[in-house]
């Protein structure tokens, strides 16, 4: 046995009792006394590695070598797409106008999608709630850039403050601008704690959304008792129609009064 391999048996006698010292090769290396065992990485690891590593290069070369739509982004965009098609299947591609901004103001699970839309575009400059950050408070009753609600598409569309706000219409579809200022118009008046000082100018309150619209299936559950009415009386008009075109019936009712007249 070598002197080196002895002063590595006893400085690992000093630290681990007999039966623990393991027999392992090492590996030569010595740091401050301390020894390495020599123990590789299994060879199924070591393949595994290489693999991936060759996998990278037509990895790389299919995702990423110029042909459009291949990438991650391409595949997230169209997924996009495909769940707000689905989404939007309801109220179809709206007009981004005030009486649009107005109406969702009253469909709360339109609003839901104006704030998730909200959340992904507007926090960083106004905030998780809307109080304010670099951008102005958009919870209280003042406005810097909207005199009235139809405003917002403006602004949205075309941005504010010399880029300060930036224009999201090639960035949003029609839709999305519509119900994100439908959930901004929404939280006016909310004063969230820790806004920042109002900006601008105080101006009127919106103007009320308009009612729900009586769907086509609610009138004809309406309806309903009248077009029975209606079906029976038919029915029996109908009856008595057969019964006097009937020349059987006929008979049968004048029979008796013949009998009744030969008895007299």
């Amino acid at each position: 046995m070598s002197s080196h391999q002895q002063d590595h048996d006893a400085s690992v006698h000093d630290v681990l009792p007999e039966d623990h010292v393991p027999d392992d090769p090492l590996t030569g290396h010595n740091y401050d006394g301390i020894e390495e065992f020599d123990n590789p990485l299994p060879g199924w690891w070591k393949w595994l590695f290489i693999a991936t590593i060759v996998f990278a290069f037509p990895y790389l070369a299919f995702y990423h070598g110029g042909a459009p739509g291949r990438t991650l982004a391409d595949s997230y965009d169209r997924a996009l797409a495909a769940n707000m098609e689905l989404q939007f299947a309801e109220i179809g591609e709206v007009r981004a106008d005030a009486e649009n901004v107005v109406k969702f103001l009253g469909k709360p699970s339109w609003l839901a999608f104006g704030k998730t839309v909200f959340k992904s575009n507007c926090t960083s400059c106004h905030g998780e709630e809307g109080g304010g950050k670099v951008g102005p408070n958009l919870t209280d009753d003042y406005y810097k850039n909207v005199k009235k609600i139809g405003d917002f598409i403006t602004v949205m569309e075309n941005g504010a403050g010399a880029g300060a706000m930036p224009a999201w219409k090639n960035r949003l579809s029609t839709n999305e601008i519509v119900l994100v200022s439908s959930y901004v118009a929404s939280l006016r008046n909310t004063n969230v704690a820790g806004g920042m000082a109002p900006l601008g100018q105080e101006i009127p309150p919106w103007p009320e959304p308009p009612e729900e619209e009586e769907t086509p299936s609610d009138q004809d559950a309406g309806s309903g008792p009248d077009n029975g009415s209606e079906e029976t009386t038919g029915s029996d008009e109908a009856s008595a129609d057969a019964e006097s075109d009937d020349p059987a019936a006929a008979d049968e009712t004048s029979e008796p009064d013949k009998t009744t007249e030969a008895s007299q």
